[in-house]
């Protein structure tokens, strides 16, 4: 029997909040960095080097997770997964030195590598063709709905307890989803969806014809088109969002002068607006998506991806931005129109492999966007110390973000419709 519509719904929801979770986790220490900074004393420089180990261990791990959980399943390797990173956040509050902190950051990189590959698994094969673009959507405001929590919760949680209570407090939020996915996902039908059998029905959509076919061998995504041009925009789009998530808090307050204690009023603005980015584009994908069929070809929303990747390149604009709010809301369209991105052409590659591939596909896009992570944080915390200035990293974070979507619309050998 298939899940019906309402309960595939819900194992959707509640993958989101996973990846609220991991976000949370993993966003507390660039809250409060110059609170970390202070305490262990390291400079820019050295805070770009411990935002590029989370994402140099978030990189390699994800693909091998995704390969994992292609083996044994959503339902356990997410659970899994949760209880050992929310052990690894709350170990950060113990750490003595900087050293230690960045071999944490390692650790947590490792530990969250399931996140997104399950969350991807979970939407790909709960949920039928017409409400997968939606979902992705929704499975994306996780990540940023993770960053506005995070946000303001550990800066207010610095200013009254300090920075080791920090990462206590906020650790403890994985394990009161742990009882949530287990709900959500006991039932017969859910176990059958979320099993390492590939259904042979997916939700309403009828017949899995991609399902059914016998799954090509996973070295031969390096040569699919629908693959690599995703890994493409991954590539233009991650760098404004990693801006967001990083640097945006250091920023606001060290060169805009927002005081330290009110960050919390602006850290959630950019996170809402790449909610509002996803789950929009993500619904209008849906609605174009709808009579599509199991196993026909995908339709590649070439103009939603256009339009999304022009709003991302506002994050140009800042430098011109004459206060904290005006830098703010060109952050914040930024945000929108990347995060929209990432929804849309995290659903159309979805489509075009095969399900015993998903968690695979999910790992190796959380791995294209760690590689932009390690090889831009060390160069803007670099450049931050030696001019003072972050004009330039944030034209250039800008400008990325259109050549990308135009090579994604353009990339030969990608069906299209």
């Amino acid at each position: 029997m298939a899940l019906s519509r309402g309960r595939a719904w819900s194992i959707a929801v509640v993958a989101t909040l996973a990846m609220s979770v991991s976000y949370v986790d993993r966003q507390v220490v660039a809250a409060i960095a110059t609170s970390v900074r202070a305490a262990l004393g390291f400079d820019a420089t050295h805070f770009g080097w411990l935002a590029s180990a989370f994402s140099a261990a978030y990189m390699v791990a994800a693909p091998a997770a995704g390969v994992v959980l292609d083996r044994t399943g959503a339902r356990r390797g997410l659970a899994v997964a949760i209880v050992a990173w929310s052990v690894v956040s709350a170990a950060h509050a113990f750490v003595p030195t900087f050293a230690v902190l960045f071999a944490m950051r390692l650790a947590l990189g490792v530990a969250e590598a399931p996140s997104f590959p399950g969350a991807a698994q979970a939407v790909r094969r709960a949920l039928p063709p017409r409400d997968r673009s939606a979902a992705f959507g929704v499975i994306f405001t996780g990540s940023s709905l993770g960053g506005l929590v995070a946000g303001p919760l550990a800066v207010a949680l610095d200013v009254r307890f300090g920075w080791r209570a920090a990462f206590v407090v906020t650790a403890a939020i994985g394990m009161a989803w742990l009882p949530l996915w287990l709900a959500a996902t006991r039932s017969r039908e859910a176990r059958a969806a979320l099993s390492t059998a590939v259904p042979p029905a997916v939700g309403a959509g009828g017949p899995d014809a991609v399902a059914a076919a016998a799954p090509p061998p996973a070295a031969a995504l390096v040569r699919d088109p629908a693959f690599l041009r995703a890994m493409v925009l991954v590539l233009a789009s991650a760098p404004a969002l990693m801006f967001v998530y990083i640097w945006l808090p250091q920023y606001l307050e060290k060169i805009r002068g927002v005081p330290h204690a009110a960050l919390g009023g602006y850290l959630w603005v950019p996170p809402l607006a790449s909610d509002l980015g996803m789950l929009g584009f993500g619904a209008l994908g849906s609605l174009l998506d709808r009579g599509t069929a199991e196993g026909s070809p995908k339709r590649s929303h070439v103009g939603l991806v256009l339009a999304a990747a022009l709003l991302g390149t506002a994050i140009a604009l800042t430098p011109r931005a004459p206060d904290a709010w005006s830098a703010l809301v060109l952050v914040s369209v930024s945000a929108a129109g990347c995060g929209a991105v990432y929804t849309l052409l995290t659903a159309d590659v979805m489509a075009r492999v095969h399900p015993r591939h998903v968690s695979l596909v999910g790992g190796a896009c959380a791995a294209a966007q760690s590689l932009t992570y390690v090889a831009l944080n060390p160069v803007i915390g670099a450049w931050w110390d030696r001019t003072r200035s972050l004009d330039g990293a944030l034209l250039l974070l800008g400008a990325l973000v259109m050549p990308g979507a135009v090579a994604w619309c353009l990339w030969p050998g990608a069906a299209r419709r």
